[in-house]
Parts: C-alpha cells; sequence; structure tokens
C-alpha cells in the first residue's frame, strides 16, 4: 500500500555494492494523477539535511530498470503510473547514518497538452518529509 505523501516511509535505506556502501534509497510516488512517461519528467533534486543531490548522483528505478537521470529524457516507452513507486538512489560514499533525516524533493514534469514553455509549472514537488532510517 502506498503512503498518500510523494515520499513513501518504506524504503528508506543505504545501498550497498560488494559489501560497500555506496549510497542510499528512497521511495517516491507520482503525484500527478494520469502517471508520467519517463520522457516527461525533469531532472529531480534531492536535499537530505541540507545536502543537495542532482544530475547523475540519481538513478531512478522504475519497474525493476535503472535509469541515471540525464538518461530520462529519451525514454518514452515507459511508463510510471501513479499506483507504483520509483526507487531514487542517491550516490553517496558510506550512505547516511541511522536516524531521522530531513528530506525534500524537488521535481517537475512536461505535458502533452500544454505548450513546452510552461514546464516549469507543473511540478510535483517540493515535498518534504522526516524519516527514520535504519541499518
Amino acid at each position: 500500500m502506498l503512503d498518500r505523501e510523494c515520499i513513501q516511509s518504506r524504503g528508506f535505506r543505504n545501498v550497498l555494492e560488494n559489501g560497500k556502501t555506496v549510497g542510499f534509497q528512497l521511495k517516491i510516488r507520482s503525484l500527478y494523477y494520469r502517471g508520467l512517461w519517463l520522457s516527461q519528467l525533469r531532472p529531480a533534486t534531492v536535499i537530505v539535511d541540507g545536502e543537495e543531490f542532482s544530475g547523475d548522483k540519481i538513478t531512478w528505478v522504475i519497474k525493476s530498470k535503472k535509469y541515471k537521470q540525464s538518461k530520462l529524457k529519451a525514454v518514452s516507452d515507459i511508463h510510471w503510473c501513479i499506483d507504483e513507486t520509483a526507487t531514487l538512489i542517491l550516490d553517496k560514499n558510506n550512505g547516511l547514518e541511522t536516524g531521522y533525516h530531513d528530506i525534500e524533493f524537488k521535481y517537475s514534469f512536461s505535458s502533452s497538452y500544454m505548450p513546452p514553455n510552461m514546464d516549469g509549472i507543473l511540478s510535483g514537488g517540493p515535498q518534504s518529509r522526516k524519516l527514520l532510517l535504519v541499518k
């Protein structure tokens, strides 16, 4: 079951690769009632405890496939539905410490029925939430 908020309370944890903590992840859901094609997403920003993550420090995982943020605009055949989560993996050596963290997520998107110069108006953010990271 999804949380009502964009930033989900489940799935916030550090990410391990080959036994080394390389970052952390959080789960989000789209607040746009129609869902979004990945090519409609505009670069997102995540701020955790004042530290900003953007560009290719963010990897999106949708339908079990990973996409660097800069590659999303070329993915026009994958739809992110309103009733499914996306996982954001954020690159950060050693991940985050156990405890509560302030998280802010900002993103925007284009819409097929709006002129491109109005992209900035369509926004799912900023969204913020305090989450507990447990090891």
